[in-house]
C-alpha cells in the first residue's frame, strides 16, 4: 500500500483539513524568508540569515513559528510627538481644506 492508497481512503473532510494545513505551512514558510530576506542581519536575533534558514525548512511551520516568535529582533521604539496642539492642527487643516480665513474678528 502505497502514500496515494492512503489518501484515496479518507473521508473528504479529513482531505480538505490535511490541504488547509499545508496551505497554511506554505504561506508561513513563504512569509518567513520573504521577511528574512528582506530584514537587514543586526536585526535577526543570531546575527547569522542562513541558520534560521535552515530552521525554517527542516522544522516546516513550527520553524516559521519560533523565527517570528524569536528570531526577530523588536524594531528601536520611535517616540511621536504632535508638532502643534490639536486645535492649531484642526485650524490648519480647514485653511487647507477652505483657504484662509481673511475675517479680522
Amino acid at each position: 500500500m502505497n502514500g496515494l492508497d492512503v489518501l484515496k481512503n479518507l473521508p473528504v473532510p479529513m482531505l480538505v483539513g490535511l490541504g488547509a494545513l499545508i496551505l497554511v505551512q506554505v504561506v508561513l514558510d513563504a512569509i518567513a524568508f520573504v521577511d528574512l530576506y528582506r530584514r537587514p542581519v543586526d536585526q535577526v536575533t543570531t546575527g547569522k540569515k542562513w541558520i534560521w534558514v535552515l530552521i525554517v525548512l527542516f522544522l516546516n511551520t513550527i520553524g516559521a513559528i519560533l523565527y517570528f516568535v524569536i528570531g526577530r529582533k523588536p524594531a528601536a521604539a520611535v517616540e511621536v510627538r504632535p508638532s502643534a496642539p490639536a486645535a492649531a492642527r484642526a485650524s490648519d487643516a480647514a485653511d487647507l481644506l477652505y483657504g484662509k480665513d481673511n475675517d479680522p474678528r
